[in-house]
């Protein structure tokens, strides 16, 4: 799978590959936000000329809540498969492909790296942590141990007409599968989720639980890059169902279908 990076020429920056979207480019720091951007400690000294290329994002990045945007469009590479397992990948060269200084680059991998999705390599930049599928099935066993419980709270209590509200979000994922974009979908994902838990109003359960879901999306180590369209599909499928059943009260439905949802995700 891996492939030898080549840059440009003179720039040791990594080449992105024909036909990705480009990002608009971003105006130049300044004096002074050049001199405050130092390497962060364990990262000081990247080598930028090893790395693969890699595509660039779809979303442009402006300047506004740049590390925010960084952060998010780091995510999506994420999911997508674009930052690969086991690679390093220093600030400056992904601030080279945003568009941006390294500094926001720098701070969101530190983010990533406090959500257990990079480690820092000294004097290289960060290594997307290699997972295993039983580390997806404990992801996996732990949500349910969260949110399956909590779902059939909230089937005994929350109106019809309020699981009613929830049928947009549902048609959502179905779409977002349909397209057969990974991390389209884990993004609708994850807002299905976060709305059904969010009526409970424990904003403490709803934050760890979206912590999980989003770990549990990340890619495995040797893994496909891209899921089956047809298991995204199926997933998409049984959030209308489960709302369906929420919706017309059958308990027994609704338990079947939120453990067979959380055991399909392991």
């Amino acid at each position: 799978m891996k492939q030898g990076a080549q840059g440009s020429a003179g720039t040791g920056i990594p080449e992105v590959r024909p036909g990705a979207a480009r990002v608009p480019p971003q105006p130049r720091a300044t004096d002074m936000e050049r001199e405050r951007d130092v390497p962060a400690a364990g990262v000081r000294g990247e080598h930028t000329h090893s790395e693969r290329p890699i595509p660039r994002p779809r979303p442009a990045v402006q300047r506004s809540s740049v590390r925010g945007q960084i952060l998010d469009a780091l995510r999506t590479a994420l999911v997508a498969g674009e930052l690969k397992p086991g690679e390093v990948y220093s600030a400056p060269a992904l601030g080279e492909r945003f568009g941006v200084s390294a500094t926001p680059v720098r701070e969101a991998m530190q983010q990533l790296a406090l959500e257990g999705a990079v480690e820092v390599v000294p004097n290289r930049g960060f290594r997307v942590v290699e997972r295993g599928a039983r580390e997806l099935a404990e992801l996996a066993e732990v949500r349910a141990l969260i949110e399956v419980p909590v779902m059939l709270r909230l089937a005994r209590t929350v109106p019809a007409e309020r699981w009613a509200e929830l049928r947009p979000l549902a048609e959502v994922t179905v779409r977002a599968a349909s397209s057969g974009c990974r991390a389209t979908y884990a993004e609708s994902d994850r807002a299905f989720h976060r709305a059904v838990l969010s009526l409970a109003g424990n904003e403490q359960l709803v934050q760890i639980a979206e912590d999980l879901h989003r770990r549990a999306q990340w890619p495995l180590v040797g893994g496909p890059v891209r899921p089956a369209h047809a298991d995204l599909v199926a997933d998409a499928a049984e959030h209308t169902a489960l709302l369906e059943a929420l919706i017309a009260r059958d308990l027994d439905v609704v338990q079947l279908l939120v453990r067979e949802h959380f055991a399909g995700a392991a």
